[in-house]
Parts: structure tokens; C-alpha cells; sequence
């Protein structure tokens, strides 16, 4: 039987075991999946301060803990994320578009993810993506 997050209550209880499972754990400010594309690296949805179950979702298959982050991802990572995440979609009180965008980049791109943590908007970027990221925030 395929695991289903149906309720919101469901949601909760899974993003509470996700962050738990993570010492040191931090919800970013910001964060985002993105895709390389003729040099140009793309988000299809960016999340300030919100969707907090797809972050640590992401974080755990990126090994992010806390702070600010740049983490390039094999298809099997994507694959994983996506296959961590999917549960939620049972819940129609969201619309998922992380697992959308996600699943997007995965047929389109899939050699080319990208994830970004943002810490606090407030320090610098932390590098070329970053930045990139930032001007999508």
C-alpha cells in the first residue's frame, strides 16, 4: 500500500517526522529547485518563507542542515524527492507546486537540478546560483 497524506493533520505529522529526523535542522528563509537551461539557471517556483514539508524533504535528499546551500542533483536524487514527496498530494487543500515544478524539471532537465537554500535573505549570496536564485525571490 502507497503511503497517502490526505489532511492537512497528515501533512503536519509528516513534515514534524522529516525536520526531526535532521539534527540541527533549520527551515530556510527561502529555497527553490532550479534548472540549468542553455547556461541560464531557471526556477520554476521559488518559496519564501513557506511550503516548509517540501524543504526538508529537498534538504534531506541534499544532506542541508541549515544556512545557505547550493546543491547540484542526479536524477536518482530528483527521483527520490519527488517519490519522498509524493504522499502529500493525496491532501487537496494544496496545490503542490514544488512537486509540480519538480517533476517538470525532471522530465525536461534531469541532469540539471539545482536546489538552493537560503538562509537569511539578509546575508550575501552565497555563490553564481544563489544569486540567480535570489533575483527570482
Amino acid at each position: 500500500m502507497t503511503e497517502r497524506w490526505a489532511a492537512k493533520a497528515d501533512i503536519d505529522a509528516a513534515l514534524e517526522r522529516f525536520e526531526r529526523a535532521i539534527p540541527g535542522w533549520a527551515r530556510p528563509a527561502a529555497y527553490g529547485l532550479g534548472v540549468a537551461v542553455d547556461g541560464e539557471i531557471v526556477f520554476p517556483h521559488v518559496n519564501v518563507g513557506e511550503h516548509h514539508l517540501p524543504a526538508v524533504v529537498l534538504a534531506t535528499i541534499c544532506g542541508h542542515v541549515r544556512g545557505t546551500g547550493v546543491y547540484p542533483l542526479t536524477p536518482a536524487q530528483l527521483d527520490q524527492a519527488i517519490a519522498l514527496l509524493t504522499p502529500a498530494e493525496a491532501c487537496d487543500a494544496y496545490d503542490h507546486p514544488n512537486l509540480r515544478a519538480w517533476r517538470q524539471i525532471r522530465a525536461d532537465h534531469p541532469d540539471a537540478a539545482v536546489a538552493v537554500f537560503v538562509g537569511d535573505l539578509a546575508n550575501p549570496p552565497a555563490g553564481v546560483h544563489d544569486e540567480r536564485f535570489r533575483r527570482f525571490v
